[in-house]
């Protein structure tokens, strides 16, 4: 019987696996591994050569990535279509890949000067950033939720990182606690959408809800719409991140700041056009009314602080509403691919412009030991070479021209008003009142830099940063420049970005 039984069975065929295109997660993979035996068996006085092999790993998983993007191979495919490796996830990929090289570059003195573990550190910082590079190509619920939970839980730690620090033990926990709730949610979502479809598939989900979105259905999209806020820290659930920001090491508010927050758009932006196209009632109107309340409460919170980095996480909430802002307006009206354009630009832009502040954080407060916004006062007395990056990076966040971050909220605007309905207008409409409220708070950093005294305890002596940190603000620094002012670098960029399968391409 067992022998007629395993005759009839069908046989087993493993999937096609196109190696090239899982290069770039193998590679880091590997090196992730690399970093476990490195830190095994170096000598205590050696492990600063993790920091190296980490940053010399990230560098070498942006190969496959470039040798990708110049083949004429279309986008390829695998595991039943969950898997798909096309421009707009390799554009990401490299996003993800340079972001954290530039972390790394970030956290190597940070981490050698606070005495912590740098092994573990390292390796936990690589493997949320192979969640990132899995979340790109992820087309399929089960893969994005692992991608999720990967690039998520190391951030848990990292947030703590701090151990002997209560701020960043209460770090820690609030994001830990309000991440894993978001994460119950999602999965909540995910599984209704399942039961309905009776697909994972966010190509089959996107075919089963196109007119034909029950009550359940709407409700499911809505639950995945919420956990993803909590990632994004969109309004209002954004209460974790003004005291996750405070509370981490610098190096990993930053990769928060950007990395992490673009994982979160990277999957919202698949989610609305692969699986939610059909379902435009639903989720345009919760994601424009998120988008107008995460610019305003980001920039009026913002407005009270007197804590740089407290600060800087409100205006990480409020330029969270603007990449929401496209999103809202997807698949309306003449919008096309320009929503998708307008969030990669903006990510990118951003990604360069955040990066280098918190560079610049890290350095002066090696010097004033505060992060209070008055500690910057005079820093262009003692340090001018900090203190006009520190314009530039305010300037460009405030969307001032020729800085970069003016054609991130160029292109978010563009995609707004070509829709052209009232509901559009409503909302450029608030995103242009916020931009001007914005400069309220970044243009009082500036007043600091250039019109305030050194306050009486910064020696004013001239400051000497590592290499690592120099060449950290000097890639964020020359990016900030010259996608502003040749910004038809970033909009190539955010042109090839379209996703396989989006709205029927």
């Amino acid at each position: 019987m067992l022998g007629a039984l395993l005759a009839q069975a069908v046989p087993f065929k493993a999937p096609t696996i196109d190696y090239h295109a899982l290069a770039p997660e193998i590679v880091l993979a590997a090196v992730i591994c690399g970093v476990i035996l490195a830190d095994l068996f170096l000598e205590e006085s050696k492990k600063y050569l993790t920091a190296t092999l980490a940053g010399v790993g990230v560098l070498a998983a942006l190969i496959p990535v470039f040798t990708l993007a110049v083949s004429s191979h279309p986008a390829r495919v695998m595991f039943g279509g969950g898997y798909v490796v096309d421009d707009f996830s390799l554009v990401l990929k490299a996003l993800f890949l340079i972001a954290g090289y530039v972390v790394v570059l970030l956290s190597q003195q940070y981490v050698e000067d606070g005495d912590y573990w740098e092994g573990e550190y390292y390796v936990l910082l690589l493997t949320s950033i192979l969640g990132m590079l899995m979340m790109t190509s992820s087309r399929d619920l089960i893969s994005i939720f692992v991608a999720l939970e990967m690039l998520s839980i190391p951030a848990y730690m990292l947030a703590a990182w701090r151990k002997r620090d209560e701020k960043s033990n209460e770090a820690g926990v609030k994001y830990f606690l309000l991440g894993v709730f978001s994460s119950a949610l999602m999965l909540y979502g995910m599984s209704l959408l399942y039961g309905e479809s009776g697909t994972t598939s966010l190509a089959g989900i996107g075919v089963y809800l196109h007119g034909h979105v029950s009550s359940a259905a709407a409700l499911a999209i809505v639950f995945v719409l919420v956990g993803f806020a909590f990632k994004v820290s969109a309004v209002p659930f954004h209460s974790w991140a003004p005291d996750t920001y405070e509370g981490a090491p610098t190096p990993i508010t930053a990769f928060l700041s950007v990395a992490s927050k673009a994982a979160g758009f990277v999957a919202l932006v698949t989610l609305v056009y692969v699986a939610f196209p059909g379902a435009g009632d639903i989720w345009q109107p919760f994601l424009g009314v998120m988008a107008a309340l995460t610019m305003t409460v980001g920039n009026v919170m913002a407005l009270r602080q007197t804590n740089i980095v407290r600060m800087l996480a409100y205006s990480s909430v409020s330029q969270g509403g603007f990449i929401l802002m496209p999103l809202a307006v997807a698949g309306m009206g003449k919008a096309g691919t320009q929503p998708i354009t307008a969030v990669v630009t903006y990510l990118l832009v951003y990604a360069a412009t955040n990066l280098g502040t918190f560079a610049v954080i890290i350095a002066v407060a090696r010097r004033t030991r505060s992060g209070e916004i008055s500690s910057y006062g005079g820093l262009l007395s003692y340090a001018p070479g900090l203190a006009v990056l520190m314009t530039v990076f305010m300037a460009s966040l405030a969307g001032i021209p020729p800085l970069g971050g003016w054609i991130g909220k160029f292109a978010a605007f563009k995609a707004v008003l070509s829709v052209g309905t009232g509901w559009s207008y409503a909302l450029a409409i608030v995103a242009a009142v916020n931009s001007v409220i914005a400069f309220g708070y970044y243009g009082t950093i500036m007043r600091e830099i250039w019109m305030k005294p050194v306050p009486d305890d910064v020696v004013g002596a001239p400051m000497k940063n590592p290499a690592s940190l120099n060449a950290a603000l000097g890639i964020c620094g020359i990016a900030t420049l010259v996608l502003g002012v040749l910004p038809g670098i970033v909009l190539r960029f955010g042109d090839l970005s379209t996703i396989t399968g989006a709205l029927g391409k």
